[in-house]
């Protein structure tokens, strides 16, 4: 995967991607706040992309009453042991259908992952008394067929929709272990690969990478169309557990702009059942579609250059430099900082969000009325975008996130 701290002034905006170096030297130099965010591909004519948009976001009550999809092919965790042994990762079967695959460094940090899914269902990261802590919040229920359902974690939520390709396309749930990189002593890396199949003409990787103060995932999408352009929208959610969001607070978002959106829907998504009626920030009009598929509509149909400056206007401004999360909230903020922080203070423990090659913020809160280290004691916060990127054929877009443990 491509060192996505390259420098903007020496990277082409498409640079194909290279191996990853992994290092503390690394990963400081890509936490580093002089760096700016990678530039997007965007459409410089007045005549709309020949691309085709994908179906609408569905509803939190469709989501809910949609069936889960069929089982995957079930995964050969003995070939992948023998394959991959000898780099500090262990593989476990889950379910019928499902792999996890166990990450640990030498400093007591560890990480889980999920195949095919590509889900990060745990992150433990070593702390400065001496345990680790978890800090991501996953729920797991029994699906049709006595399957686990696991919802949380890091998720990728990437979409692709191309002109010679009917519908669109989307790696989630169908990722394939491509390499194993690293040793215990120095940081860790999974690298996992997926294709569109047919005409769908995209191809996409994802490297997590464990480091001894982070846990990375940096993602790489390439057109492999010969002739047509192809866009893309990609997002990132972090369910980060806390004590409560009423002890939860977001450090460093005062002077952004904001806009009020409904949660962002996936298969991984916790949404509390009666959010709706918690919210107190009003979504109206066009807003209330999801943030993803509200980028592509726009784009698509021509109105991201026409629309009235009154859609086009933010909600507001963040005036909060240490904002509160207690109340239910679902925001997407432009003009962020690269890194901010989630400060927990009834764990007391803290998480550093840094991204890279994203335009947008996206954070959400159930409230503070459920049951405090309950099913949604937990925040959202997560790279995102409002408007997607076009690729043109041969073209790559890399993004990148960063969770840090400042309390190593």
């Amino acid at each position: 995967m491509a060192p996505f701290c390259t420098p903007a002034a020496t990277a082409a905006p498409h640079a194909s991607p290279t191996p990853l170096t992994s290092s503390r030297k690394h990963i400081a130099m890509c936490l580093s706040p002089k760096l700016g965010g990678s530039q997007r591909a965007r459409i410089a004519s007045s005549a709309a992309p020949q691309v085709r948009a994908l179906s609408p976001a569905p509803t939190a009550e469709e989501a809910a009453a949609a069936p889960l999809p069929s089982p995957a092919p079930a995964v050969n965790v003995e070939y992948l042991a023998a394959e991959f042994a000898g780099h500090g990762v262990g593989f476990e079967p889950v379910g019928r259908s499902s792999c996890a695959v166990k990450m640990a460094l030498s400093n007591g940090s560890v990480a889980h992952l999920l195949l095919p899914s590509g889900l990060v269902t745990s992150y433990k990261p070593a702390m400065w008394h001496g345990t680790v802590t978890e800090v991501l919040h996953t729920n797991v229920a029994e699906g049709p067929g006595g399957r686990p359902v696991v919802r949380g974690g890091v998720s990728v939520d990437l979409r692709c929709a191309a002109a010679s390709a009917a519908g669109g396309w989307s790696p989630n749930g169908a990722w394939s272990l491509r390499d194993v990189r690293g040793s215990p002593n120095t940081s860790i890396e999974i690298e996992l690969a997926a294709a569109a199949p047919g005409n769908a003409a995209a191809a996409a990787r994802c490297v997590v990478t464990l480091h001894p103060e982070a846990l990375s995932t940096e993602v790489a999408v390439t057109n492999t169309a010969p002739a047509s352009s192809m866009a893309l929208s990609c997002g990132v959610s972090n369910h980060l557990r806390v004590s409560t969001p009423d002890a939860t607070y977001a450090l460093g978002l005062q002077g952004s702009d904001y806009r009020s959106v409904d949660p962002a829907l996936s298969e991984f998504s916790i949404i509390p059942p009666d959010y709706g009626a918690a919210a107190r920030e009003p979504v109206a009009g066009a807003a209330r579609r999801r943030w993803a598929s509200r980028g592509f509509d726009m784009i698509l149909s021509g109105a991201g250059r026409d629309r009235g400056a009154e859609e086009d206007r933010p909600d507001g401004e963040e005036d909060d430099d240490y904002k509160h999360m207690t109340d239910a909230m679902c925001r997407v903020y432009s003009h962020a900082p690269r890194e901010f922080t989630i400060i927990d203070r009834g764990r007391r423990n803290s998480v550093c969000l840094h991204r890279r090659g994203f335009e947008e913020l996206y954070v959400f809160s159930p409230g503070s009325q459920y049951q405090w280290y309950g099913k949604y004691a937990y925040v959202v916060v997560g790279p995102a975008m409002l408007e997607p990127v076009v690729l043109g054929p041969g073209e790559t877009w890399q993004g990148a996130q960063y969770l840090r443990n400042p309390n190593l």
